[in-house]
């Protein structure tokens, strides 16, 4: 279920960056207002669940491929899905700096 639900999230996403890098050709200005508001904190932990979504998708992707072209796969499913959960928390740990240290700058200060 979470594998379809980042799925959809990460489509929705790719949609809205799509119509917002077109908006450059219909109005500069515009554009520039709107990567403006992309540069807020709130938006920077909405980015942070976009690499939620993308590295969980991932990794649970090579885990249905295991799972689909394994011959043991089905039988190991649920250790490698609490593999992908164990890797898919690391990783998220790892990106917190890189992904919400500006924002903690902005709201805590320097």
């Amino acid at each position: 279920m979470a594998h379809r639900v980042t799925g959809v999230l990460i489509f929705f996403f790719l949609f809205v960056h799509v119509l917002d890098t077109a908006l450059v050709r219909v109005s500069p200005e515009d554009y520039d207002k709107v990567v403006s508001t992309y540069k807020t904190p709130i938006v920077a932990c909405l980015e942070y669940g976009l690499v939620a979504a993308i590295l969980f998708h991932a990794l649970n992707g090579l885990r249905v491929i295991a799972v689909d072209f394994w011959a043991k796969g089905a039988r190991y499913q649920k250790q490698m899905l609490w593999t992908v959960v164990g890797v898919w928390v690391v990783l998220m740990i790892g990106a917190i700096y890189p992904v919400l240290g500006h924002a903690a700058r902005v709201v805590f200060g320097s």
